[in-house]
């Protein structure tokens, strides 16, 4: 049976009367058989059926079956638990007897209870550590005591002995059930301390079972309330394991110490673990150089374990060694590892960095190494522990950097970004020539004297032209030239004033190259970057506009005569300036704008969700996480399973990603390259858009056009930017039915004779208003908002983006505003911004219409944030 069938085989349950009168004959070889088949197939029922016949034979006269019917038992009690109390009694009276098989089968049948127990009191919401089997048991660690020790004290037994040891096998036993008692419990671990000492001390390890009785009292120990100097003791165990010649000896080791340290010094989760007062780990740097030997084993299972155990070796003592040792096994190690060593290595240095030089030079010899397999979370905290270390490691970092990619063949691309990054932050600095005397012991001869580091000054062309060489490898990845568009631009504006011709001229030259480039990322950036650097000089971008307005880069129709303002130049400037010191702090929670200052693309119709109970605004809170049952959602279509967002940002799941749904395109701030163009009219003058205007400057005419009526639909407005209208547009068969709607842009014509003006906010100047009607005679939840922007300061207001969060019971559509650039209101050019909103309200006269708002703009330099709720709309009209 137990060859040819299974536990799942519904056969068994037939068999259950057949093994009860096997267990009852009096051939002890048959009802041995029959408790052998107990257990190894025995199910639950039949657990349940044959345990008073096993319990029989616990008594038996026979050592024979006494062993059989104890694992018999142990597979009763693993199937129904619930019998578990019933045989701790008939447990205790087994531990007399003398014979070793039986002593052995009970001892083991002890440890299935105890574990049996221990999951049932978990699964009850009791304390495993205090039900009554654990405590019966505990009575009787006195006696396993004596038992353990008597063994240890025997003379030689030909009938037990293996290897010249006294049955280790019932050692082992006895040992794990002790573990097991000795766990959380001061009593029983100060009763087996004297054991444990003696066992460790005594016991012979050239022998494989002397080997096995060592491992598994190291086990006990780490796992009881032990004394400091028996983990000492155990830790020294290990350390001889090490140097045995037997590789699975030698993983064992390792495993065992690796997870002991862990044990005692566990942290959050992903983080380093910290020095405490351990005697364990202290008695471990003891045995750093066996572990650091293990590296170089040709056993990748030795090697990995090693890594992880000389991970948490590391102190604030020994990291410049280990961190040594880990950079020589990089070199070595297979690829596949060497993504996680790169992030182990980052968290060494995080947390026992002795000063930001060795940090810096341990970061960037790490990316020379692997910088390919390098995560973008290791670079990025490269970048970032470099930007806060002083203008005196900049220098050093710059050079080095600048000499790793020179000499790199283009395949560590971590390196790349690194260094592409640290060059356009800081390659000012490389100009100038930097020395670098090591602190004493760090590098020095044999006679004594200090090396120093020298990096020879640089023209600014030389420089360039690394960055040349990188950027026109066959092999370059498009994310690194983007970084390299960035670190053209921050160049132009760090070399501006050093007189190098030359180095300005081919800046210039390669950022016009990419103006071209097959990828659309590329092309912007390179687009963009040339009109900052420009506005830096005060030159003017010199690209065909239909209209005079000016908008953050100096954008004027033709480029003629005048130049930018003084604040157009602060502004690019500041956009080119220093990175500031990145706070670490922030870099814990989540960022306060998640969108940045970028206008928001065109928006996706929203789809609300069942409404619910109450009509105020905690319906927008439920909407950012407030315990809604439906995902949020989203106006461009992020994700509904993002991260609900803090407090602080309470919008960034609405606008989170961008997607082309509505027709309505970006004509103020952004340029959505997928959105359909709107169809021109035969005829139109379609050129008199501007392909170059990727800023997204409106196309405003200075003085209206005439127009035909069929041309309506904007025909200048190349990206395909709806018209604004304030009344159904009309068949192309009766022009006179409705005007031509004016072009974005455009001053707002008058309001409708039913529309309703509510007043948003007013804030640093900007007064925000919406102006509203009902578009559809039939559909009273329709209404179309048109938030008009009214500027009271002094100067204009630049990269202007307001975004707007409804109730779940609230649909919406919102386009694009008429301009990002909001001019003083009341001069001659000046035009009101203007941002269509269509809104559904789904209970009309049960709930009234509320938005939250939140806007950005800036002015005079300096970045206004602003967040305000609007709910002063006619009660069962909106």
């Amino acid at each position: 049976m137990m060859l040819l069938l299974s536990e799942e085989a519904d056969v068994l349950m037939l068999a259950t009367n057949s093994l009860k009168n096997d267990m009852n004959s009096q051939n002890k070889f048959i009802a041995g058989l029959a408790l052998c088949t107990i257990g190894n197939l025995a199910t639950a029922d039949m657990s349940r059926d044959l345990a008073p016949e096993v319990d029989k034979h616990l008594k038996s006269g026979m050592p024979y079956l006494r062993k059989k019917a104890n694992l018999a038992m142990a597979r009763c009690l693993t199937k129904c638990p619930d019998m578990v109390e019933d045989f701790v009694d008939r447990v205790v009276t087994l531990l007399k007897d003398k014979n070793h098989g039986v002593l052995i089968t009970v001892v083991q049948l002890m440890t299935q209870v105890l574990m049996i127990d221990l999951k049932n009191a978990q699964e009850e919401g009791e304390n495993p550590f205090e039900t009554d089997c654990r405590k019966a048991f505990l009575r009787l660690v006195p006696m396993l005591v004596k038992m353990l020790r008597n063994l240890l004290s025997s003379g030689y037994s030909p009938e037990y002995d293996v290897g010249g040891i006294s049955d280790p096998f019932l050692q082992v036993q006895l040992l794990t059930l002790l573990r097991l008692l000795g766990t959380k419990n001061d009593k029983a671990s100060e009763e087996m301390n004297d054991v444990l000492a003696q066992v460790a001390t005594n016991t012979e390890s050239s022998k494989n079972a002397g080997n096995a009785i060592l491992y598994e009292c190291v086990q006990t120990i780490m796992g009881i309330e032990s004394e400091d100097g028996l983990r000492v003791l155990a830790v020294n165990i290990l350390g001889r394991f090490l140097l045995n010649k037997d590789n699975n000896i030698r993983y064992v080791a390792l495993n065992t110490l690796s997870r002991c340290i862990v044990e005692y010094q566990e942290t959050a989760e992903g983080s380093v673990p910290t020095e405490s007062a351990n005697t364990a780990s202290a008695a471990l740097q003891k045995h750093r150089n066996t572990v650091v030997d293990c590296l170089k084993d040709p056993d990748i299972s030795i090697r990995q374990r090693a890594l992880e155990l000389i991970y948490y070796m590391v102190n604030q003592a020994n990291v410049e060694t280990l961190t040594a040792e880990l950079l020589n096994y990089l070199v070595l190690c297979p690829r596949e590892h060497r993504r996680d060593i790169c992030t182990r290595i980052l968290r060494v240095v995080e947390r026992f960095s002795p000063n930001d030089r060795w940090r810096v030079d341990t970061l960037i010899t790490m990316l020379t190494i692997a910088g390919r397999e390098a995560s973008s979370e290791v670079q990025s905290a490269s970048v970032i522990y470099i930007s806060r270390s002083p203008p005196d490691i900049h220098a050093y970092a710059t050079h080095k950097l600048l000499k790793a990619i020179r000499d790199d063949d283009g395949s560590q691309r971590g390196l790349l970004v690194v260094g592409i990054w640290c060059i356009g932050e800081y390659g000012d600095l490389l100009l100038n020539p930097y020395t670098y005397t090591p602190s004493p012991g760090a590098g020095e001869l044999a006679n004594g004297a200090p090396v120093s580091i020298t990096f020879m000054a640089l023209d600014p062309f030389s420089v360039v032209k690394a960055m040349e060489t990188v950027v026109n490898r066959h092999s370059c990845p498009e994310y690194v030239k983007e970084r390299a568009l960035t670190a053209f631009a921050k160049l132009s504006d760090r070399f501006a004033d050093k007189g190098d011709a030359a180095a300005l001229s081919l800046l210039q030259s390669l950022l016009k190259k990419h103006e071209i480039s097959h990828s659309l990322e590329l092309q912007l950036r390179a687009c963009e970057y040339e009109a900052l650097v420009n506005a830096t000089k005060g030159v003017k971008t010199v690209v065909a506009k239909p209209s005079a307005e000016a908008d953050l880069f100096g954008v004027t129709d033709n480029g003629g005569g005048e130049g930018v303002s003084a604040s157009v130049m602060n502004a690019a400037k500041e956009a080119l300036s220093r990175m500031p010191v990145v706070d670490l702090k922030v870099l814990e929670k989540k960022r306060e704008d998640a969108f940045g200052d970028a206008p928001m693309p065109a928006a996706k119709p929203r789809t609300a969700s069942a409404p619910a109970s109450g009509g105020d605004l905690l319906d927008l809170n439920d909407m950012f996480g407030g315990g809604a049952p439906a995902p949020a959602p989203t106006q461009n279509g992020s994700g509904a399973n993002d991260a609900p967002k803090s407090d602080l940002d309470l919008l960034s799941d609405i606008f989170a990603a961008s997607a082309p749904a509505a027709p309505a395109q970006t004509g103020g701030g952004g340029y959505d390259p997928f959105g359909a163009t709107a169809p021109q009219q035969m005829g139109a003058p379609a050129a008199a858009a501007n392909p170059l205007d990727i800023f997204g400057a409106p196309p405003a005419a200075s003085a209206p056009a005439p127009v035909p009526p069929a041309a309506a639909a904007n025909p200048l407005d190349i990206f395909g930017a709806p018209p604004a209208q304030t009344t159904p547009p009309a068949p192309m068969a009766t022009p006179a039915a409705a005007p031509a709607a004016p072009m974005m842009g455009a001053a707002a014509p008058p309001p409708n004779a039913g529309s309703v003006v509510v007043p948003a906010f007013t804030h640093e100047g900007l007064t925000i208003e919406f102006e509203c009607t009902k578009p559809d005679i039939w559909n009273k939840q329709v209404s179309e908002l048109v938030a008009k922007c009214k500027n009271g300061s002094p100067d204009a207001m630049y990269g202007f983006n307001l975004q707007c969060a409804v109730p779940k019971y609230v649909t919406m559509e919102m386009e694009p505003p008429s301009s990002t650039t909001i001019p003083v209101t009341g001069m001659n050019t000046s035009k009101i911004v203007t941002q269509k909103i269509k809104v559904t309200n789904s209970q009309l006269g049960t709930k009234n219409l509320m938005l939250k708002l939140k806007v950005s703009f800036t002015l005079q330099g300096r970045k206004v944030e602003h967040m305000a709720t609007c709910g002063g709309f006619p009660a069962g009209e909106y």
